[in-house]
């Protein structure tokens, strides 16, 4: 029992930091919308995104999905429906992750054509996700 209560707090860890990265990354993207590219605070956007998504953001994804899939095996989650709706969206959520590494990629380049606007919508996507996610946990609808 102790082990599975240790890999439960690594993985509830691991969540708050990878949710954190996808909540700033995408409002980091709004702020960077604003500056001119190649202005000196342009480029110090470039490196805080690359830093938050590579040093927090992509290990704390991993450490997600690692922690998580033990714990689930080990409660035998997976014959459980509240676990695939769960499962679904943290994968929609994954995607989501992937998309933003897209962008900073694009912003890196200098070549980013959304809007702030779009930023701004955007970065609502990960709060709604993990609203479902975490009634699907605890809750239990089904």
């Amino acid at each position: 029992m102790d082990a599975y209560l240790w890999l439960k707090a690594l993985h509830v860890i691991s969540i708050i930091s990878w949710m954190a990265g996808l909540v700033y990354l995408p409002r980091l993207f709004v702020y960077h919308t604003m500056q001119q590219a190649g202005s000196d605070t342009g480029e110090t956007f470039k490196v805080m995104e690359r830093k938050l998504l590579k040093m927090i953001m992509n290990p704390a994804m991993i450490a997600s999905w690692l922690f998580g899939l033990i714990v689930a095996v080990q409660i035998d989650a997976f014959s459980q429906p509240w676990f695939h709706v769960k499962l679904l969206l943290v994968v929609l959520m994954t995607g989501f992750h992937m998309m933003l590494g897209k962008w900073r990629k694009d912003f890196e380049a200098d070549r980013n054509e959304k809007s702030e606007k779009f930023f701004r919508v955007v970065n609502e996507v990960p709060t709604v996700l993990m609203i479902v996610i975490v009634i699907m946990v605890i809750v239990k609808p089904f």
